[in-house]
């Protein structure tokens, strides 16, 4: 049976992608997983120089949150350095300049930061940085860098992970009433004193071995299918990870090939 994939839902908002994988393995999608969060590069602020900080946050705590903070990334205009010294000298290939200056009262937060390149910026504007009281500033100017998340988890793109594909089967079912009532994410929904499956919404469900302990009229069987879930920090799209994976683990077969 030949690979494929089929969307099973994507919520855009959320940065959330869930797709069903056939014909595949667990170590050929495990390896997918892995790809995507230790080897997909983004940018992240690595270096700091703060000019004036006298709010309630030490220094080495303001850096820290603006490390964390995710940026979004355009691959084909940035390259992972190939050394420590493109990196000393801000190659513009490698790096992302930012400023943040402030010095009003109340919160200051992640859109004010400017950026050298306006498509890379801080993804979430609204996230808090610092709370600065009257007469406080804060004056950094930020330098980010191409990396990956096995260097560094503040480089992870996103999260993913996967299981098998999980199906439930509707017999008699004793408290049809009690199933809907702790059916929570959709599964079961009750219509005129009668339980109804909702097979959509299975692929999304978390509960499917809850509910076939729930009643002994509901069981639950697994499939060689697996369902892969995936959640974008905001850096990339997912579409943009699983390309980027999909790319990174071709060379790394072809390296291999010419390896042997």
């Amino acid at each position: 049976m030949a690979l494929s994939l089929e969307k099973i839902k994507e919520e855009r908002k959320k940065n959330k992608l869930l797709f069903l994988v056939k014909g595949s393995s667990e170590s050929f999608v495990n390896t997918i997983r892995r790809l995507i969060i230790e080897e997909v590069p983004t940018l992240a602020v690595e270096d700091v120089e703060i000019k004036e900080n006298n709010s309630a946050l030490y220094d080495e705590m303001l850096a820290l949150r603006l490390g964390l903070i995710p940026i979004k990334t355009d691959l084909k205009s940035y390259r992972l350095p190939e050394n420590e010294a493109e990196v000393t000298e801000k190659s513009a290939r490698c790096t992302l300049q930012l400023k943040l200056k402030a010095g009003k009262k109340g919160y200051v937060y992640a859109g004010e930061a400017e950026s050298a390149d306006p498509k890379c910026t801080f993804v979430y504007a609204n996230m808090p940085v610092v709370k600065l009281l009257a007469k406080q500033k804060v004056d950094v100017t930020m330098t980010a860098v191409l990396g990956q998340g096995k260097n560094h988890t503040k480089w992870s793109p996103g999260w993913a992970f996967y299981r098998k594909q999980g199906l439930l089967n509707l017999g008699k079912v004793k408290n049809p009433e009690l199933v809907a009532r702790q059916s929570t994410d959709g599964v079961f929904t009750l219509k005129n004193g009668k339980l109804e499956l909702n097979k959509e919404a299975m692929g999304d469900s978390l509960l499917l071995e809850y509910y076939a302990d729930l009643d002994s009229g509901i069981t639950l069987e697994y499939t060689d299918n697996i369902i892969f879930t995936l959640e974008s920090w905001g850096q990339l799209s997912c579409k943009e990870m699983l390309d980027t994976a999909a790319q990174i683990l071709i060379e790394k077969t072809e390296a291999l090939e010419k390896a042997l």
